[in-house]
């Protein structure tokens, strides 16, 4: 610890003497590198192409430009830490694709690394390895990290990026934590066009800011139909492939566009689903009642209690 911190010391010092000699103060120095940093992207030659992913749906491919960017920062986010799990699903979603375009290329054994927010993980639960598998992803492929600071995920990410070796790179970040701001979004947007990778940002129970990233989600559960049987009817009581609420909140679109997507694990892609008049969303509240609906609430049937019930007598 002692050497580490002599070590940033000197380091420090360093750059301000080369600061001092180039009549520039330390703050200026540190935008003077981003600066290059984003010339050398400019410069470099076939950026002016950005590398898409199409998500197969015509009208949100359009909104995208083509797809999501391969090259570039793209946001995540949920209003609540409770909708994790949409956002999350989302994003994996995405990162199933990807390996699934990539099974037969020069990066079909190359992992996605998923690093994440020590909090988020406490409240959401972290990757499950059988779980992965059913919705679509290589869990021999996939990597987990877990920095205990916001500092040494953002370093982790940066360098992660920069180094090319992942397809596709998740960086989750719980709320708007003052050390991660317009500055940091930047200089990770950048190092992805540099090294033409995509990065993810997943913001969890996250309020909208200002950010480098190229398109901002917002990620909302939606209940899931029942589940088809070969026949063309419907198992009732069952949950079928997950749903999903999207809204593209940031992107050249002077209006936000929204739209429920369902993810096929076994396909991997998205379908577009229409929803019905009688369909009701998690935390939604009826006109009638004023209540609050549970998640299950759309379903046609619930299970009666089987049996007698049963009553104990209090202990003295």
């Amino acid at each position: 610890m002692a050497q580490s911190a002599v070590a940033r010391e000197r380091l420090f010092a360093l750059r301000e003497t080369i600061a001092k000699l180039e009549g520039k103060p330390v703050p200026a120095l540190a935008a003077a590198e981003n600066q290059a940093l984003a010339d050398t992207v400019l410069d470099k030659p076939g950026s002016e192409d950005a590398l898409r992913l199409p998500l197969g749906i015509p009208a949100l491919d359009e909104a995208l430009d083509g797809g999501l960017p391969l090259d570039g920062l793209t946001e995540i986010r949920t209003t609540l830490l409770r909708n994790a799990g949409a956002s999350s699903g989302f994003v994996l979603a995405i990162a199933a694709m990807l390996q699934h375009g990539q099974e037969e290329g020069a990066n079909a054994h190359l992992p996605i690394l998923w690093i994440a927010d020590t909090v988020a993980t406490m409240e959401a639960g972290r990757p499950y390895a059988v779980g992965l598998s059913d919705f679509g992803l290589k869990p021999r492929l996939f990597l987990h990290a877990a920095p205990k600071k916001l500092e040494d995920a953002l370093w982790l990410a940066e360098t992660a990026v920069e180094s090319g070796v992942f397809p596709a790179t998740i960086l989750e970040v719980r709320g708007n934590p003052r050390p991660f701001g317009l500055t940091e979004s930047r200089r990770l947007n950048l190092r992805a066009k540099a090294s033409r990778r995509p990065l993810f940002l997943l913001r969890q129970a996250a309020e909208e800011e200002a950010s480098s990233a190229i398109f901002r989600f917002l990620a909302e559960p939606a209940p899931s139909a029942a589940r088809p049987l070969p026949d063309g009817s419907m198992l009732g009581g069952s949950i079928g492939n997950p749903i999903f609420r999207i809204t593209l909140e940031k992107s050249r679109n002077p209006a936000p566009f929204s739209i429920l997507l369902e993810w096929n694990p076994h396909d991997r892609r998205f379908f577009p689903v229409r929803p019905s008049a009688n369909t009701r969303f998690p935390g939604e509240r009826s006109a009638h009642s004023g209540a609050a609906f549970p998640a299950s609430a759309n379903r046609s049937h619930i299970q009666e209690e089987v049996g007698s019930r049963l009553a104990f007598a209090r202990s003295s």
